[in-house]
């Protein structure tokens, strides 16, 4: 079992520590956020609220931290809580630039601790079990996906809301697009081209509401991905190779999972359909990472593959700024 301090008692904090109740991998010991109102989130949940981040730190119980934070300040937060001797989970993206990201890496490498992200997209069911078939080759060379996550969870969060805001962010990419976009770097590998469309249509969110991204790998395959703020929820996730194709539908959001349907067609092969149940995957992929810090197995997402999916983030915030493609490499 590891003891964690929460960092952020916002919607997702709040949710975190629902799912995580009962875990008998990891259980949280001590909370703050920047909002002392929040308190009483802790206090819901029977957990200590201390007074900032330093005092979570200090916290005797506390083996690791979960960061719930604005995007721009997980450098800075994890540098410092490896410093400290903790382990270090970072809720999605893991930082903004790649150099922020090897610079967190590197620190978490030199303290000896585990880093963990929240791409919990990686720990569905169906994903994995998809992820299995294409590297296996069932679907042949893969030379496209699409993807869409979109969800209006937003709509009442107030205007000066971080998640909302300009600064560190752009909204449907930070919110829900980087998601598609991971599982993307996971199966194609590294990005060489990244062209992103923000536009703000239907809301006053500063940072967008509706984000087109097409991006191109090394391996010559594109990943077409789009995430809006305004519709209510639907994610999709598609893989289309030389020898046939893949699409998982969600039934609801993941926070609430009520499982996915994933359909298979293979050339000269009958039509596959496989309805899954639903699936805690956030608390799985804490539960793994817990487990990893522990020293009892392997974390599945490697740091090579966390600075993936940062550097086509990055290449993403460049290009919704310029409208033109930015090429890496």
């Amino acid at each position: 079992m590891i003891g964690a301090g929460l960092i952020g008692l916002g919607w997702w904090g709040g949710s975190l520590l629902r799912m995580l109740n009962g875990s008998d991998a990891l259980t949280f010991v001590a909370a703050t956020d920047v909002d002392t109102s929040r308190r009483s989130v802790a206090k819901e949940h029977g957990i200590p609220y201390l007074d900032d981040f330093e005092s979570v730190l200090r916290h005797p119980g506390v083996q690791a931290v979960v960061l719930c934070t604005p995007h721009d300040s997980h450098a800075m937060q994890i540098v410092a809580a490896a410093r400290a001797g903790k382990h270090v989970f970072s809720e999605k993206p893991l930082c903004l630039t790649r150099a922020d990201a090897e610079r967190a890496i590197a620190a978490c490498r030199q303290a000896g601790v585990q880093l963990g992200v929240g791409h919990e997209r990686r720990f569905e069911p169906p994903i994995v079990e998809l992820m299995t078939r294409v590297a296996r080759g069932d679907l042949g060379r893969v030379v496209q996906i699409e993807g869409n996550f979109n969800q209006d969870k937003f709509l009442n969060l107030p205007a000066d809301n971080w998640r909302i805001s300009k600064k560190g962010s752009v909204g449907p990419l930070t919110a829900t697009g980087i998601h598609v976009l991971d599982l993307a770097t996971a199966m194609l590998g590294r990005a060489s081209s990244v062209h992103a469309s923000v536009r703000r249509l239907a809301t006053g969110f500063e940072n967008g509401d509706s984000l087109a991204l097409l991006v191109g790998f090394e391996t010559g395959a594109v990943a077409l991905i789009s995430a809006v703020l305004t519709t209510p929820f639907d994610g999709r996730f598609a893989v289309y190779g030389s020898q046939g194709w893949a699409e998982i539908r969600d039934k609801s959001h993941p926070e609430n999972s009520e499982g996915w349907i994933a359909t298979y067609v293979l050339r000269d092969h009958p039509r596959e359909s496989v309805e899954y149940g639903g699936a805690p995957s956030a608390r799985t992929n804490l539960e793994s990472f817990a487990r990893a810090a522990a020293g009892l197995a392997p974390y599945p997402i490697s740091t090579d593959q966390m600075l993936l999916t940062v550097e086509a983030v990055e290449a993403a915030f460049e290009s919704a700024q310029s409208g033109q493609i930015v090429r890496l490499g």
